[in-house]
């Protein structure tokens, strides 16, 4: 059936929406492809889910080709199994909880790794059955705090998420392999450049994973790669440590006075007038010889905000979400927490943390910081600090700083961690070459989730020599709603978008230009030949609409050809314009079913 304009649910808009950030948010509205119904919540209309369901098919396509099999879980959900894993307490405000007129509690699903365990386990017990790979396409929900940029960040979204059952590792790796291959073919299918990456698993567990990052400039996820082919999310990125230090010669450290020293800048200006050095002992002091201790208030999901001080070089920020993706070794909750710097309010109830001269102390034997001190602040440092590395930091006394204190000597930590941000020309962690950063949009992300919730909802089949052994579990997601988004995004000019054709709503957008009779006649004809030569069309048929408006939304929706039937027709021509390159042409009337289909089909 030919889709015409006349009848079609569309408006366009000339304006882009005041609230639009993004060009893809601009866009898919002023095209009528999306309206908001709330922040983060849109409304899909025919051409939008018309581009929604290609990409689902592709999905699927893919999907099948690997063996797996689609299901449908419903998105309300029952609080218990979630309790079960412990994701009831652990998603914290994260997710919308609710309860029906009995008073039972429930959620709207976040994700749906407990119903998928549950699920297998209510249908198979033995090896036999295994491996088994189960998938769906279903809306999700969770509470974000600042939705923004259209699609691409919305508290109700849709998202492929599928889960393999092996019996063992060895399965588990090859289930693995199998769907990173198929996101792979997605991706090239939908004409989504996509970087895979190193990841953390965060909230899902488990031990390996990736990302899979679609590069651009508006992209919330910051990525590394290397010339000899390392990749990885800069949460998931681990630093080169250097080697300890002999410190057996390293003179005692000294508190010295540096008053009005309360940034690095200060103490750095101060260092070189107080204590200058010589070439030969390193010259002038700079940022990296200081030693900042950052104090961050952690809300745990329990909603308790406890204090974790951070000691790293003076010249490295504090990243806080590979803070974020790497405390949670060192909480005594698992779950999602919120991290930020700690306030005055925070810093007045300790009475140790003098701000601006926060030091880890000047005894292994009674330190300032750490869980062994009274204090019982968590002080832990970026892997840079060594044994045997000597430092200028705080006293702890206002207007006092110590020079000379090296760690392992002088002062001890809790753990380790990577939290300071990752540099462009930082050392690749496996040694091939310089690191150059990129940002990026989450499109997938496969975890190895091993045997974190078959253990918590009891999932267990007979091996073969009948014994019970614990299913061993993979998780992969692909944001459909967002893969939609980013296309948007990466295909579009001053004018509008440029659908890729494999998930254009029409292969061909067909303009009646002008008033004759015989020029709609003659568009009409040809739309229909075009359909029935298998073309998906869409039709402006209206009568009473000016030729630049009607190009206008031909160029704003963004189908990758157009034919228009206008004055050319009197010479026997129609002119075909190629959306992509701008490239138009006029072709006989005659051969115009045949070039659009050769068009359409040669790419």
């Amino acid at each position: 059936m030919v889709l015409r304009l006349s009848q079609l649910f569309l408006r366009t808009l000339r304006e882009d929406p005041a609230d639009a950030e993004v060009a893809s948010h601009r866009l898919l509205v002023r095209a009528g492809y999306i309206r908001r119904a709330a922040p983060g919540i849109y409304t899909w209309l025919p051409l939008g889910l018309s581009v929604l369901r290609r990409v689902e098919r592709i999905i699927r396509e893919e999907m099948s080709a690997i063996g797996a099999q689609e299901v449908h879980f419903p998105a309300l959900l029952p609080k218990e199994p979630y309790e079960a894993s412990n994701r009831w307490t652990e998603y914290g405000e994260g997710i919308f909880r609710l309860k029906d007129r009995k008073g039972n509690d429930y959620l709207l699903a976040p994700t749906h790794e407990e119903m998928f365990t549950l699920l297998v386990k209510d249908l198979y017990s033995s090896y036999k059955d295994l491996p088994l790979s189960i998938y769906q396409i279903q809306n999700k929900y969770r509470d974000e705090a600042r939705p923004r940029a259209g699609l691409l960040r919305g508290r109700e979204f849709i998202m492929k998420d599928s889960y393999s059952f092996d019996v063992d590792d060895a399965g588990l790796d090859a289930s693995y392999a199998a769907h990173r291959a198929a996101y792979l073919k997605i991706f090239e299918r939908l004409g989504l450049e996509v970087v895979p990456v190193a990841a953390t698993a965060g909230a899902m567990g488990g031990s390996k994973s990736e990302e899979f990052l679609h590069p651009t400039e508006i992209g919330e996820d910051t990525f590394v790669r290397s010339p000899g082919g390392y990749a990885a999310n800069v949460e998931a990125v681990t630093t080169v440590v250097p080697a300890d230090v002999d410190f057996s010669n390293a003179p005692a450290a000294e508190v010295r006075d540096t008053p009005d020293t309360p940034t690095i800048e200060t103490l750095v200006d101060a260092a070189n007038a107080l204590a200058p050095r010589s070439e030969a002992d390193g010259g002038a002091w700079t940022a990296a010889d200081t030693l900042k201790n950052v104090v961050l208030a952690v809300t745990l999901p329990t909603g308790e905000r406890q204090l974790v001080v951070l000691g790293v070089p003076g010249d490295r920020a504090v990243d806080l979400k590979r803070v974020e993706a790497n405390i949670g070794a060192f909480l005594p909750i698992a779950g999602e927490i919120t991290l930020e710097a700690a306030n005055e309010e925070d810093l007045k109830k300790q009475a140790l943390l003098v701000k601006g001269y926060i030091g880890p102390g000047l005894s292994l034997d009674a330190p300032l910081l750490g869980a062994e001190a009274a204090s019982k602040l968590l002080y832990l440092v970026d892997p840079r600090v060594v044994r045997g590395t000597a430092w200028i930091t705080g006293a702890n006394e206002a207007g006092k700083h110590v020079f000379g204190l090296v760690a392992g000597r002088d002062f001890g930590w809790d753990g380790v961690i990577e939290a300071t941000e990752v540099r462009a020309g930082d050392e690749a962690p496996d040694g091939s070459g310089p690191l150059e950063t990129a940002r990026g949009i989450e499109m997938g992300h496969i975890f190895q989730l091993g045997r974190k919730y078959a253990e918590a909802l009891d999932l267990k089949v007979l091996d073969q020599n009948g014994k019970q052994v614990v299913v061993t579990m993979g998780s992969y997601g692909v944001g459909v709603t967002r893969a939609v988004a980013a296309l948007a995004e990466s295909n579009h000019d001053d004018k509008g978008l440029v659908w890729p054709r494999a998930v254009a709503p029409a292969d061909v957008h067909v303009v009646a230009v002008g008033r004759g009779e015989e020029i709609f006649a003659a568009a009409e004809q040809l739309a229909r030949a075009l359909q029935a030569a298998g073309l998906e069309v869409i039709y402006d048929d209206r009568p009473k609409v000016s030729p630049g408006v009607k190009f206008g939304d031909a160029e704003l929706i963004g189908v990758p050809t157009i034919l228009a039937v206008g004055r050319g027709l009197v010479d026997g021509v129609v002119e075909i314009k190629d959306r992509r390159s701008g490239n138009a042409e006029n072709v006989a009337v005659d051969k115009a079913v045949d070039y659009v289909v050769n068009a359409v089909r040669s790419n």
